[in-house]
């Protein structure tokens, strides 16, 4: 037995460099070993990793561990998804260059990472903003023009007048730039897409053969992709054009009380002439720019002198020039059916426009008054001609099938997601490598001429792309003519280097993006896991990307992950004292009774218990953690109590029950007798059940169920005597903890005298046989009161039984030495016995 504890401050970094030197966690691709790859989503390089890192790296390194026992080969590598904003940010506070600041957090952090102990193949890092990555992902681009899959055309975007810069609809505040604070406007600019809507179909249908995925994953892609059938027709206009609308619901046809278009439809703009028109489209450029943000926005509008003729009664409908409608969406016009969409509803309530019931639950409800809001079930027709008293879908078909029949319109599909616009006025990003020439065109950069690197003499004192403004970056000679030309200074949107990363940790040929006989070993992943916030936007175009290089022969794999799982974040007490904002735990006293500030120890307010962010100062330095308690007893807390895929509370109480659990285990290790005889079969049923049980789990991704076995074995095992059962399942809890805690079972290896890593030990083997109970306890009662318990053979007869409870002393005191007067005894459960005289009946 050993008196001492375990120190983690030693072992941690003895076993991690052990590994290092075994590479013991190096993918082999040519292994005959089945293959197992486990990736969680790579972070970007902010400095610091967070909990929320901690906890879903974690996940992954206990299946990456589990899987290498299990006898797989594990591909599980590490890197870094690092162009985006925050670096330029940085550039622009701190007067350094984006990829000084880059690489710095990158070193940081992979410090940082490495000292947890995860079982990450190093050999296979990269950062998308070597050259070497994004030069390959250049590549992959021009395959994709050359494909079709890529194209240029004007768009309006969000244009911040200060920072000279294109900005994303989060970036946009109350109508204002959230750097600047200038007021933000709408710009036509000459954008560059990818084709994403050609696999609107393909990625809908894919979502049905996602089995490991979550529900609520597949539905948010499936809205999303937003697949829609309805009605497609032109108004005729008063001023004798004619406004093509599309609606998903023609069953209200006769409902409409108004037409709304786009600020930027080519109607409004023939009317831009008069300057209160002119005036409200100006206005419009300052709003938000995409369907979602609208529906929450004001609704505002301008009532033109044209009206648009129904079709079906002729009517003249008003039309608005209105903020809520988008050309980029649809046709950039709508029909207005207040009656029945929430947005209409409340624009026809600000404009005073009818609002007509067109269905209702039954026919009885025609005339019933509308509510404060619209109405969008399901019921029957009313108030519509022709279409009263039809279903909703029987009413879509009728109409349909008269304008078709009529000339004047067509059923049709239509689909709310749209094109990738990929470009971004950016400097640390993916330059797109095309180049303007006035001769020829736009003209793809030869492939012999990647990577286009960006350039290291950068000014960001000057708001604006600083690519643009580059002396001498942008002049170039035009590769057809040889011509005077300029680069293309617009950078790839940076999901674009998130949208195949997992394909390059597979394969990494210096001569290509990778080789597609190595990704068929690997793909798809196994197991993916990363944060439900990236369900759509990143998710969405990792399978995009991995079907636009299938199409065009790059690849013999569609999806890219054949599981996903979405882990829940690591929360924490919020703190405050006296309004004066935030106080971050290491400035606070917490006790069961209340907090304290440590300087003063004057009474601190405790807060919600909310997502650790540096906002609100909540956020609990890994390395301390570490420092104090090791980075076993970090890992068993992100793994226990809570179930994966829920927020997991982080408390001191906790992490300091994790570390007593840490040194239980280091004691219950030193208990191994290789002097112990005997059997205790009970107990070695439980450590067999274990092996089956733990295995089950960690494959579910069930942790905290794992964890409660391991406690449930370790509290049989250190309870039980000495024998070799007892040191069959001690070896047994430690071999089931090592991808949970590596460190703590790596140095209780060593000291039971193991030559070999338990990283590279088999998962134990369960006895079958041992896994079916042989044994049952039966209750042994006296006129229904408990008095003893046996354990007996299942399946065990009556008499046997009965023997032997009567050996019991506790039985025999209240049944008495006469035999009982009866005895109930039902199978594998219980014996009661009724003590008395057998009473004869009378003559």
């Amino acid at each position: 037995m050993t008196d001492t504890r375990f120190d983690p401050s030693r072992a941690d970094g003895h076993w991690q460099r052990a590994w290092e030197q075994a590479g013991t966690f190096t993918a082999d691709s040519n292994s005959t070993k089945p293959k197992s790859y486990v990736l969680e989503m790579f972070p970007y390089p902010s400095g610091r990793i967070h909990m929320g890192h901690v906890r879903n790296y974690a996940m992954g390194d206990v299946l990456a561990r589990y899987k290498k026992m299990r006898g797989y080969e594990v591909l599980h590598p590490m890197g870094w998804d690092a162009f985006g904003m925050p670096a330029e940010n940085a550039a622009m506070e701190k007067k350094v260059h984006p990829g000084a600041w880059t690489r710095a957090n990158i070193e940081a952090m992979k410090a940082q990472l490495k000292r947890i102990g995860f079982a990450l193949d190093w050999t296979r890092e990269f950062a998308t903003c070597d050259p070497e990555y994004y030069g390959h992902e250049q590549a992959l681009f021009l395959d994709m023009y050359a494909a079709g899959l890529v194209y240029r055309r004007s768009s309006t975007v969000n244009w911040d007048p200060v920072d000279m810069t294109v900005l994303a609809n989060e970036q946009v505040i109350d109508g204002k730039g959230w750097r600047s604070g200038a007021e933000v406007e709408k710009r036509k600019l000459d954008q560059w897409f990818l084709k994403i809507t050609d696999f609107a179909q393909d990625l809908l249908d894919g979502l049905g053969e996602l089995e490991h995925w979550p529900d609520k994953v597949k539905l948010m892609q499936e809205n999303w992709i937003g697949k829609s059938s309805g009605l497609e027709f032109s108004f005729e206009l008063s001023s004798g054009e004619h406004l093509p609308v599309y609606t998903t619901r023609p069953d209200t046809i006769f409902g409409a009380s108004f037409v709304a278009i786009a600020a930027d439809h080519p109607v409004a703009q023939g009317m831009a002439g008069d300057p209160a028109v002119a005036d409200f489209i100006e206005q419009c450029k300052k709003g938000a720019t995409t369907a979602a943000a609208l529906e929450t926005a004001e609704k505002l509008g301008y009532r033109t002198e044209i009206t648009a003729q129904h079709p079906f009664t002729g009517e003249a409908l008003p039309v608005f020039i209105a903020n809520f409608v988008l050309m980029d969406y649809g046709t950039g016009a709508v029909m207005g059916v207040p009656g029945h969409d929430q947005r209409d509803f409340e624009f026809a309530t600000k404009y005073a426009l009818p609002i007509q019931r067109v269905v209702a639950r039954d026919a009885a409800d025609a005339d019933a008054p509308m509510g404060d809001e619209a109405e969008a079930g399901d019921g029957v027709i009313v108030n519509s001609d022709f279409l009263n008293g039809m279903t909703v879908e029987d009413a879509k078909a009728e109409v349909i099938t008269r304008a078709e029949s009529g000339g004047w319109g067509k059923g049709t599909t239509v689909w709310r997601l749209r094109d990738w616009g990929i470009s971004r006025q950016r400097y640390w990003g993916t330059p797109i490598p095309f180049i303007h020439c006035d001769a020829c065109g736009i003209v793809p950069v030869p492939k012999d001429q990647l990577p286009v690197t960006l350039p290291d003499d950068v000014d960001f004192e000057t708001p604006g792309n600083p690519l643009e403004r580059h002396p001498t970056w942008k002049h170039v000679d035009c590769p057809r003519c040889a011509g005077k030309a300029r680069r293309e200074t617009d950078t790839l949107d940076t999901f674009t280097n998130s949208s195949w990363y997992f394909l390059r940790f597979a394969s990494q040929p210096a001569d290509a993006p990778f080789d597609p006989a190595e990704i068929a070993k690997w793909l798809p992943v196994e197991h993916y896991i990363g944060g439900v916030e990236h369900a759509i936007l990143h998710l969405l175009y990792a399978r995009f990307w991995t079907r636009a290089l299938e199409r065009i022969g790059k690849l013999d794999v569609k999806e890219p992950f054949a599981a996903l799982f979405t882990q829940g974040m690591v929360t924490h007490e919020t703190y405050s004292h006296g309004g004066n904002g935030w106080l971050s735990p290491e400035e606070v006293n917490r006790t069961s009774d209340g907090a304290t500030l440590k300087a003063s120890g004057e009474p601190v307010e405790i807060g919600r218990v909310v997502k650790m962010s540096k906002s609100k100062k909540n956020v609990v330095d890994p390395d301390n953690i570490i420092e104090n308690y090791g980075a076993d007893a970090v890992r068993w807390f992100m793994l226990s109590d809570s179930p994966p895929e829920r927020d997991l509370p982080w408390s001191e109480a906790g992490i300091e029950g994790c570390w007593r659990f840490v040194q239980r285990l280091w004691r219950l290790f030193g208990q191994i007798d290789p002097a112990a005889a005997g059997e205790d079969k009970a107990l070695a049923r439980k450590a067999h059940q274990a092996i089956v049980a733990v295995a089950d789990d960690i494959e579910a991704l069930s942790f905290n169920k794992a964890v409660a076995r391991i406690y449930e074995l370790t509290g049989a095992a250190e309870k039980a005597a000495p024998s070799e059962s007892r040191n069959f399942a001690i070896r047994t809890v430690l071999h089931l903890i090592a991808p949970m805690m590596p460190h703590l079972a790596e140095e209780a290896h060593a000291m039971l005298g193991a030559d070999a890593l338990i990283a590279d030990a088999a998962w134990p083997v369960h006895d079958a046989a041992m896994l079916v109970e042989d044994e049952v306890t039966i209750a042994v009662q006296v006129l229904g009161k408990l008095r003893d318990t046996i354990n007996v053979q299942k399946g065990i007869a009556q008499d046997d039984a009965v023997n032997l409870a009567m050996q019991s002393s506790k039985v025999r005191q209240h049944v008495g030495e006469a035999p009982p007067r009866k005895i109930i005894f039902v199978q594998d459960r219980l014996i009661n016995f009724v003590p008395g005289p057998v009473t004869k009946p009378a003559p």
